[in-house]
């Protein structure tokens, strides 16, 4: 099984505070499940999430693809 991370674990990972883990679980942001009443994060989950955070940047930043300008029109 994968390593179940605490809120405070993935605070430290994502170099954010406590809250904003919390917070962005909440809205559904952030892939968790709760154990006992307690916030878990498995810890490929995390690096998945990452990597899609890392993607939306990219693609933020290269603007619309051209395909898509056509779509629009």
């Amino acid at each position: 099984m994968d390593q179940a991370l605490t809120v405070k674990e993935v605070a430290l990972l994502l170099q954010v505070d406590e809250k904003t883990v919390y917070r962005l679980t909440q809205k559904g942001d952030l892939p968790g499940f709760k154990v006992a009443g307690a916030w878990r994060f498995k810890r490929a989950d995390m690096d998945a999430w990452v990597e899609r955070q890392k993607t939306a940047v990219r693609t933020a930043f290269r603007g619309t693809p051209k395909d898509k300008k056509k779509e629009r029109n």
